[in-house]
């Protein structure tokens, strides 16, 4: 049984991967359609090609939908997750695919995975999250992504969304990423930078004074602590220790890094240090499970 055995609990992951990604090396392509041909830069400099609507509408749709994240979340996460499975898709195919997504909360990106044709679970070490649109879903697992409840080598992709940023340990839970991941696989996570805009979630720009005091600012103007508590739920994690892990990992080869919300002609950024920390905003990280 690939599934989770009933709506939370411990993973029963007992068959082998059924190789539904088709990744292609050195280039990386599929379903490539007309019109939305763009290059992603690699670390190492070499281009590749891959499926994604990365214009500059995109951008700006993106960016109009984040400023309505707390009134709307329904339809700020299903754009979000629409277009990270588009992103996914440039790199694998999903009909049939085994998907793990690390932090999958209430089930938004569950929705556009199943859409796309694939197998999905999720991991979340917090139930509320997981309840957030009533009773978790079948195939939700209550666990931590610094040590996930899944068995070794048993997932074609596996997906993280916004999560490295807000455990004490990132750089452990994307190697738990690789591990559960089946050799060939594809692994994908993407977080908010520290020194971005944003770094500081909602007690930004003052994270850029420290985190600390960005937290103490916070509740006392607003009579309450941030959810996002420095040091507690939430870490600084940029584009250089991302990028570092990603090339001294002897368990992944790196096959992509950029900026997530960025129009293409922009993701040269992620290739300039210090100025990268400061416009990438969130940068996607890709690597295939050796």
């Amino acid at each position: 049984m690939w599934g989770a055995g009933g709506i939370i609990g411990s993973a029963s992951f007992l068959t082998r991967s059924r190789g539904a990604i088709r990744t292609q090396y050195p280039r990386i392509a599929a379903n490539v359609t007309g019109g939305y041909l763009r290059r992603v830069y690699l670390t190492a400099g070499a281009p590749t090609r891959v499926t994604t609507r990365a214009d500059l509408a995109r951008c700006v749709r993106l960016f109009r939908a984040f400023r309505r994240e707390q009134t709307q979340p329904d339809y700020f996460y299903r754009l979000l997750a629409d277009d990270s499975v588009e992103q996914i898709q440039g790199f694998a195919t999903l009909g049939g695919a085994r998907v793990l997504d690390v932090g999958g909360g209430p089930g938004y990106f569950r929705e556009s995975f199943e859409r796309a044709g694939a197998q999905y679970v999720s991991v979340d070490s917090d139930l509320g999250e997981m309840s957030a649109r009533g009773l978790p879903m079948p195939g939700s697992v209550l666990g931590s992504g610094m040590a996930l409840p899944i068995k070794d080598s048993v997932v074609d992709v596996c997906y993280s969304s916004n999560v490295l940023e807000h455990v004490p340990r990132p750089w452990q839970m994307a190697e738990e990423m690789l591990r559960v991941t089946r050799v060939g696989g594809l692994v994908l996570c993407s977080f908010t930078t520290w020194w971005s805009p944003w770094g500081g979630h909602e007690t930004a720009p003052w994270h850029y004074l420290g985190g600390s005091f960005a937290a103490r600012r916070y509740e006392r103007r607003h009579g309450k602590p941030p959810k996002n508590v420095f040091g507690q739920s939430l870490f600084a994690v940029s584009v250089a220790k991302a990028m570092k892990w990603a090339r001294a990992t002897p368990n992944g080869t790196l096959l992509a890094a950029f900026p997530r919300y960025h129009p293409a002609w922009a993701r040269w950024v992620v290739r300039v240090p210090i100025l990268r920390e400061l416009v990438t905003w969130n940068l996607v990280v890709v690597l295939v499970k050796r």
